[in-house]
Protein backbone atom coordinates (compact mmCIF):
# COMPACT_ATOMS: atom_id res chain seq x y z
CA UNK A 1 0.00 0.00 0.00
CA UNK A 2 1.33 3.41 -0.93
CA UNK A 3 1.93 5.75 2.02
CA UNK A 4 0.18 9.13 2.15
CA UNK A 5 2.11 12.19 3.24
CA UNK A 6 0.30 14.72 5.42
CA UNK A 7 1.71 18.16 6.21
CA UNK A 8 1.75 19.64 9.76
CA UNK A 9 -1.36 21.67 8.96
CA UNK A 10 -3.11 18.45 7.90
CA UNK A 11 -2.01 16.79 11.08
CA UNK A 12 -3.50 19.61 13.18
CA UNK A 13 -6.82 19.40 11.29
CA UNK A 14 -6.94 15.62 11.79
CA UNK A 15 -6.19 15.86 15.50
CA UNK A 16 -8.78 18.61 15.92
CA UNK A 17 -11.39 16.42 14.30
CA UNK A 18 -10.41 13.38 16.33
CA UNK A 19 -10.60 15.34 19.59
CA UNK A 20 -14.37 15.61 19.20
CA UNK A 21 -14.78 11.91 19.95
CA UNK A 22 -15.06 10.41 23.41
CA UNK A 23 -13.01 7.30 22.77
CA UNK A 24 -13.13 5.05 25.89
CA UNK A 25 -10.14 4.02 28.01
CA UNK A 26 -6.55 5.20 27.55
CA UNK A 27 -4.93 2.47 25.38
CA UNK A 28 -3.66 2.18 21.82
CA UNK A 29 -5.38 -0.39 19.59
CA UNK A 30 -3.05 -2.55 17.58
CA UNK A 31 -5.20 -2.20 14.46
CA UNK A 32 -4.42 1.48 14.00
CA UNK A 33 -1.45 3.45 15.38
CA UNK A 34 -1.09 7.21 15.15
CA UNK A 35 2.33 8.76 15.69
CA UNK A 36 3.46 12.36 15.31
CA UNK A 37 6.73 12.50 13.47
CA UNK A 38 8.47 15.15 15.54
CA UNK A 39 11.82 14.89 13.82
CA UNK A 40 10.67 14.88 10.20
CA UNK A 41 7.45 16.86 10.75
CA UNK A 42 5.30 14.30 8.84
CA UNK A 43 2.81 11.49 9.60
CA UNK A 44 2.70 8.19 7.68
CA UNK A 45 -0.14 5.69 8.28
CA UNK A 46 0.25 2.17 6.81
CA UNK A 47 -1.70 -1.04 7.26
CA UNK A 48 -0.06 -1.95 10.55
CA UNK A 49 3.16 0.02 10.96
CA UNK A 50 4.24 3.58 11.62
CA UNK A 51 7.13 4.99 9.54
CA UNK A 52 8.79 8.34 10.28
CA UNK A 53 9.56 10.39 7.20
CA UNK A 54 13.19 11.47 7.05
CA UNK A 55 12.85 14.25 4.46
CA UNK A 56 10.85 17.42 4.70
CA UNK A 57 8.24 17.39 1.93
CA UNK A 58 7.78 20.47 -0.20
CA UNK A 59 5.33 23.09 1.01
CA UNK A 60 1.75 22.62 -0.10
CA UNK A 61 -0.22 25.45 -1.63
CA UNK A 62 -3.57 25.28 0.14
CA UNK A 63 -6.07 26.32 -2.49
CA UNK A 64 -9.80 25.68 -2.41
CA UNK A 65 -9.49 22.27 -4.09
CA UNK A 66 -6.86 21.00 -1.69
CA UNK A 67 -8.86 22.22 1.30
CA UNK A 68 -11.96 20.48 -0.03
CA UNK A 69 -9.96 17.28 -0.49
CA UNK A 70 -8.58 17.60 3.03
CA UNK A 71 -12.09 18.06 4.38
CA UNK A 72 -13.24 14.88 2.54
CA UNK A 73 -10.29 12.95 3.95
CA UNK A 74 -11.02 14.14 7.46
CA UNK A 75 -14.66 13.14 7.08
CA UNK A 76 -13.55 9.75 5.76
CA UNK A 77 -11.29 9.34 8.78
CA UNK A 78 -14.13 10.29 11.07
CA UNK A 79 -16.37 7.63 9.51
CA UNK A 80 -13.60 5.04 9.89
CA UNK A 81 -13.14 5.90 13.52
CA UNK A 82 -16.89 5.77 14.07
CA UNK A 83 -17.10 2.32 12.47
CA UNK A 84 -14.26 0.99 14.62
CA UNK A 85 -15.88 2.37 17.73
CA UNK A 86 -19.19 0.75 16.77
CA UNK A 87 -17.39 -2.58 16.13
CA UNK A 88 -15.95 -2.57 19.64
CA UNK A 89 -12.42 -1.79 18.50
CA UNK A 90 -12.05 1.87 19.60
CA UNK A 91 -9.22 4.17 18.69
CA UNK A 92 -7.77 5.80 21.80
CA UNK A 93 -5.69 8.96 21.91
CA UNK A 94 -3.42 8.80 24.93
CA UNK A 95 -3.03 11.91 27.05
CA UNK A 96 0.47 13.35 27.34
CA UNK A 97 1.88 12.38 30.78
CA UNK A 98 3.55 15.76 31.08
CA UNK A 99 0.22 17.49 30.43
CA UNK A 100 -1.48 15.27 33.02
CA UNK A 101 1.24 16.06 35.56
CA UNK A 102 0.98 19.77 34.75
CA UNK A 103 -2.79 19.70 35.17
CA UNK A 104 -2.32 18.03 38.55
CA UNK A 105 0.07 20.76 39.62
CA UNK A 106 -2.37 23.41 38.38
CA UNK A 107 -5.20 21.81 40.42
CA UNK A 108 -2.96 21.72 43.50
CA UNK A 109 -2.00 25.37 43.06
CA UNK A 110 -5.65 26.29 42.58
CA UNK A 111 -6.54 24.49 45.84
CA UNK A 112 -3.73 26.25 47.68
CA UNK A 113 -4.89 29.56 46.28
CA UNK A 114 -8.43 28.86 47.47
CA UNK A 115 -7.09 27.99 50.94
CA UNK A 116 -5.05 31.19 51.00
CA UNK A 117 -8.08 33.27 50.01
CA UNK A 118 -10.15 31.65 52.78
CA UNK A 119 -7.37 32.37 55.29
CA UNK A 120 -7.19 36.00 54.19
CA UNK A 121 -10.97 36.37 54.53
CA UNK A 122 -10.82 34.90 58.04
CA UNK A 123 -7.92 37.17 59.03
CA UNK A 124 -9.72 40.23 57.69
CA UNK A 125 -12.83 39.30 59.66
CA UNK A 126 -10.78 38.85 62.82
CA UNK A 127 -9.05 42.19 62.27
CA UNK A 128 -12.39 43.93 61.85
CA UNK A 129 -13.70 42.34 65.07
CA UNK A 130 -10.58 43.36 67.02
CA UNK A 131 -10.80 46.89 65.63
CA UNK A 132 -14.42 47.21 66.80
CA UNK A 133 -13.50 45.88 70.26
CA UNK A 134 -10.56 48.27 70.54
CA UNK A 135 -12.73 51.22 69.54
CA UNK A 136 -15.37 50.19 72.10
CA UNK A 137 -12.71 49.81 74.80
CA UNK A 138 -11.28 53.21 73.98
CA UNK A 139 -14.72 54.82 74.24
CA UNK A 140 -15.29 53.14 77.61
CA UNK A 141 -11.88 54.29 78.84
CA UNK A 142 -12.58 57.89 77.83
CA UNK A 143 -15.99 57.77 79.50
CA UNK A 144 -14.52 56.44 82.76
CA UNK A 145 -11.71 58.98 82.67
CA UNK A 146 -14.26 61.76 82.24
CA UNK A 147 -16.30 60.52 85.16
CA UNK A 148 -13.25 60.24 87.40
CA UNK A 149 -12.11 63.74 86.44
CA UNK A 150 -15.57 65.13 87.17
CA UNK A 151 -15.70 63.44 90.56
CA UNK A 152 -12.19 64.62 91.38
CA UNK A 153 -13.17 68.19 90.57
CA UNK A 154 -16.26 67.79 92.69
CA UNK A 155 -14.21 66.62 95.69
CA UNK A 156 -11.82 69.55 95.20
CA UNK A 157 -14.74 71.96 95.11
CA UNK A 158 -16.20 70.47 98.26
CA UNK A 159 -12.87 70.72 100.04
CA UNK A 160 -12.51 74.33 98.94
CA UNK A 161 -16.01 75.12 100.16
CA UNK A 162 -15.29 73.41 103.47
CA UNK A 163 -12.09 75.41 103.87
CA UNK A 164 -14.00 78.62 103.21
CA UNK A 165 -16.66 77.62 105.73
CA UNK A 166 -14.04 76.87 108.34
CA UNK A 167 -12.39 80.25 107.68
CA UNK A 168 -15.71 82.05 108.01
CA UNK A 169 -16.33 80.32 111.30
CA UNK A 170 -13.40 82.26 112.73
CA UNK A 171 -11.77 79.17 114.16
CA UNK A 172 -14.21 78.74 117.04
CA UNK A 173 -12.60 75.38 117.93
CA UNK A 174 -9.12 75.66 119.36
CA UNK A 175 -6.94 72.57 119.32
CA UNK A 176 -7.11 70.74 122.63
CA UNK A 177 -7.13 67.14 123.80
CA UNK A 178 -9.67 66.28 126.52
CA UNK A 179 -8.06 62.87 127.11
CA UNK A 180 -4.49 63.85 126.39
CA UNK A 181 -4.06 61.30 123.58
CA UNK A 182 -5.16 60.83 120.01
CA UNK A 183 -6.74 57.43 120.63
CA UNK A 184 -8.49 58.62 123.78
CA UNK A 185 -10.11 61.57 122.00
CA UNK A 186 -11.38 59.38 119.15
CA UNK A 187 -12.72 56.72 121.50
CA UNK A 188 -14.48 59.41 123.55
CA UNK A 189 -16.24 60.71 120.42
CA UNK A 190 -17.30 57.14 119.51
CA UNK A 191 -18.77 56.64 122.99
CA UNK A 192 -20.90 59.72 122.51
CA UNK A 193 -22.18 58.25 119.23
CA UNK A 194 -23.12 54.99 120.93
CA UNK A 195 -24.83 56.91 123.76
CA UNK A 196 -26.98 58.74 121.20
CA UNK A 197 -25.54 62.16 121.98
CA UNK A 198 -25.30 63.27 118.34
CA UNK A 199 -24.55 66.96 118.95
CA UNK A 200 -21.79 66.29 121.47
CA UNK A 201 -20.39 63.54 119.27
CA UNK A 202 -20.23 65.91 116.27
CA UNK A 203 -18.38 68.50 118.32
CA UNK A 204 -16.02 65.83 119.62
CA UNK A 205 -15.13 64.71 116.07
CA UNK A 206 -14.67 68.32 114.94
CA UNK A 207 -12.32 68.88 117.89
CA UNK A 208 -10.43 65.70 117.07
CA UNK A 209 -9.90 66.86 113.46
CA UNK A 210 -8.60 70.24 114.58
CA UNK A 211 -6.40 68.82 117.34
CA UNK A 212 -4.94 65.88 115.41
CA UNK A 213 -4.84 66.99 111.72
CA UNK A 214 -2.05 64.54 110.84
CA UNK A 215 -3.72 61.51 112.39
CA UNK A 216 -4.46 58.52 110.23
CA UNK A 217 -7.95 58.44 111.73
CA UNK A 218 -8.95 61.90 110.43
CA UNK A 219 -10.70 60.40 107.35
CA UNK A 220 -12.78 58.14 109.60
CA UNK A 221 -13.58 61.12 111.82
CA UNK A 222 -14.93 62.93 108.74
CA UNK A 223 -16.94 59.80 107.86
CA UNK A 224 -18.46 59.68 111.36
CA UNK A 225 -19.13 63.39 111.30
CA UNK A 226 -20.79 63.14 107.86
CA UNK A 227 -22.95 60.27 109.13
CA UNK A 228 -24.12 62.39 112.06
CA UNK A 229 -24.91 65.36 109.81
CA UNK A 230 -26.80 63.20 107.31
CA UNK A 231 -28.89 61.81 110.18
CA UNK A 232 -29.55 65.43 111.24
CA UNK A 233 -30.81 66.33 107.72
CA UNK A 234 -27.73 68.45 106.96
CA UNK A 235 -27.14 66.99 103.50
CA UNK A 236 -24.78 69.77 102.39
CA UNK A 237 -22.53 69.41 105.45
CA UNK A 238 -22.65 65.62 105.13
CA UNK A 239 -21.48 65.81 101.50
CA UNK A 240 -18.43 67.84 102.53
CA UNK A 241 -17.40 65.43 105.28
CA UNK A 242 -18.00 62.31 103.18
CA UNK A 243 -15.94 63.83 100.35
CA UNK A 244 -13.04 64.49 102.73
CA UNK A 245 -13.32 60.98 104.17
CA UNK A 246 -13.20 59.38 100.71
CA UNK A 247 -10.29 61.39 99.38
CA UNK A 248 -8.05 58.92 97.50
CA UNK A 249 -10.76 56.23 97.71
CA UNK A 250 -9.47 54.36 100.76
CA UNK A 251 -9.89 50.60 101.14
CA UNK A 252 -11.07 50.78 104.76
CA UNK A 253 -14.06 48.85 106.08
CA UNK A 254 -16.22 51.98 106.31
CA UNK A 255 -15.41 53.24 102.76
CA UNK A 256 -18.30 51.38 100.98
CA UNK A 257 -20.85 52.76 103.46
CA UNK A 258 -19.39 56.27 103.18
CA UNK A 259 -19.62 56.14 99.35
CA UNK A 260 -23.29 55.12 99.38
CA UNK A 261 -24.10 57.78 101.99
CA UNK A 262 -22.25 60.37 99.88
CA UNK A 263 -24.51 59.43 96.95
CA UNK A 264 -27.54 59.69 99.23
CA UNK A 265 -26.52 63.14 100.49
CA UNK A 266 -25.90 64.36 96.94
CA UNK A 267 -29.31 63.12 95.83
CA UNK A 268 -30.90 64.78 98.86
CA UNK A 269 -29.29 68.10 97.88
CA UNK A 270 -30.61 67.84 94.27
CA UNK A 271 -27.29 66.86 92.71
CA UNK A 272 -28.44 63.70 90.96
CA UNK A 273 -25.69 63.66 88.33
CA UNK A 274 -22.98 63.75 90.98
CA UNK A 275 -24.90 61.17 93.00
CA UNK A 276 -24.84 58.82 90.00
CA UNK A 277 -21.09 59.34 89.66
CA UNK A 278 -20.62 58.40 93.32
CA UNK A 279 -22.70 55.26 92.78
CA UNK A 280 -20.56 54.43 89.76
CA UNK A 281 -17.44 54.59 91.94
CA UNK A 282 -19.17 52.39 94.52
CA UNK A 283 -19.92 49.80 91.84
CA UNK A 284 -16.36 49.79 90.52
CA UNK A 285 -14.50 49.92 93.84
CA UNK A 286 -16.62 48.59 96.70
CA UNK A 287 -19.74 46.73 95.55
CA UNK A 288 -18.06 43.34 95.37
CA UNK A 289 -17.20 43.30 99.08
CA UNK A 290 -20.22 45.30 100.30
CA UNK A 291 -23.07 43.71 102.22
CA UNK A 292 -26.32 42.81 100.43
CA UNK A 293 -28.15 45.47 102.41
CA UNK A 294 -25.70 48.15 101.30
CA UNK A 295 -25.95 47.05 97.65
CA UNK A 296 -29.74 47.20 97.93
CA UNK A 297 -29.49 50.73 99.34
CA UNK A 298 -27.25 51.72 96.41
CA UNK A 299 -29.81 50.31 93.97
CA UNK A 300 -32.56 52.31 95.66
CA UNK A 301 -30.58 55.56 95.44
CA UNK A 302 -29.79 54.76 91.81
CA UNK A 303 -33.53 54.60 91.04
CA UNK A 304 -34.26 57.78 92.98
CA UNK A 305 -31.54 59.71 91.18
CA UNK A 306 -32.70 58.29 87.81
CA UNK A 307 -29.20 57.16 86.88
CA UNK A 308 -28.84 55.75 83.39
Amino acid sequence: MRARHVSPFGQAMMLKSMSRFRLGTLSLVPALAITLGAAAGALVVTGGAVVAQTQEPPAIAWDARRLERLDRNVRRLERALTQRNAAGDPVIIEADPEVVALMGRVDLMDQRLSDLEATLVRINGENERLTIELESGERTRRDLAGRIDALTRQVAQLESAAAETAAEGGGTLAPRSPSGSEGGDFDAAMRLVRDGQATDAAEAFELFIVTWPDSGRVPEAHYRLGDLRLAGNDATGAVQDFARALRGWPSTAWAPDATVKLASALAASDRNEQSCQALGEFGRRYAERASPALRARATQINSQAECG
